[in-house]
């Protein structure tokens, strides 16, 4: 393999990394961007769309009706935690509402352990979506995983842009991240905003929670966490609460741990999450902004 069909492996690696890291960290700036809120149970909702497209594929349903119904399920969960969790806590002091985050994520994950058990659960996958494809005589590689990762990224993010542009709710949702009280004033219906906005955001996670799954084979009740952190990460890099900023940081932050793992001596490999998260720290000290420099006043 030359050295440019290893940088061709290398970027087709990190653009299915990238597209997954993208797909969570706009769900987290979509909400954060309208209630300024760190919505931690986020990455649950990967959880939630992974074992809902398990239990539908088990009860005798085709994969891409049980892909669906697990992304639907995903999104349905965000609608309830928002009525239930956090409508009442809403106008309260931020720390309010994000202990009610951080709770919340404990309840969910526990509950997958009671109903799921902690032991990681095979994800079925159907014979057509392991197909291996090849290019420069075998030397890149990529599966129709990847491609599915890339490509409903692409349109997920594109019906986003569409609708955030084009249709009155997302049109609400604009004005709400400019101003959630003023928005009211105007007319802006925010209760049907938000709950639009969680599901939305929950759904993108299950889309996302699915094709995780997908890639690495199984399914367990933690499989959310650690994604989600690194969407933090990736939000961060970007400017939390741009949704551009959140697609840039989640590609770059894909691009960034394939190439550690690539290029850098393999002693370092294991230390790659702490190198991501001391870019963390990096960007909160010298670009609290992130690359689009968002400021306080979000920009949907």
């Amino acid at each position: 393999m030359t050295g440019l069909e290893y940088l061709i492996q290398q970027l087709v690696n990190a653009l299915s990394v990238g597209s997954l890291y993208a797909l969570i960290a706009v769900g987290l700036s979509l909400i954060f961007g309208i209630l300024r809120l760190s919505n931690f149970a986020h990455g649950d909702m990967m959880m939630i769309g992974a074992y809902a497209t398990v239990l539908l594929q088990s009860s005798g349903i085709g994969f891409l009706l049980a892909f669906g119904g697990g992304i639907a399920v995903a999104g349905l969960a965000g609608v309830v935690i928002e009525r239930v969790a956090y409508r009442p806590v809403r106008g309260a002091p931020d720390v309010t509402m994000l202990l009610t985050s951080l709770a919340l994520t404990f309840i969910l994950e526990n509950l997958g352990i009671l109903l799921f058990t902690a032991s990681p659960r095979n994800f079925p996958l159907p014979d057509w979506m392991t197909r291996l494809w090849s290019l420069a005589d075998g030397r890149v590689t990529f599966t129709n995983i990847n491609v599915l990762s890339v490509g409903l990224t692409a349109v997920s993010l594109l019906f986003l842009t569409w609708f955030m542009r084009r249709t009155t709710v997302g049109l609400g949702m604009r004005a709400a991240a400019e101003d959630l009280g003023a928005a009211q004033l105007v007319g802006v219906r925010v209760n049907q905003v938000i709950v639009v906005a969680f599901m939305l955001a929950s759904a993108f996670a299950g889309l996302a929670g699915v094709l995780w799954a997908a890639q690495a084979g199984v399914v367990d009740p933690l499989m959310g966490f650690t994604p989600l952190l690194k969407a933090f990460v990736a939000a961060i890099i970007g400017g939390l609460g741009s949704l551009p900023g959140a697609v840039l940081g989640g590609y770059l932050l894909g691009a960034l741990e394939v190439l550690i793992v690539a290029f850098l001596p393999s002693e370092v490999s294991p230390y790659r999450d702490a190198i991501v998260f001391s870019l963390l720290i990096g960007f909160l000290l010298l670009r609290p902004g992130g690359l689009l420099n968002v400021t306080r006043e979000v920009k949907l």
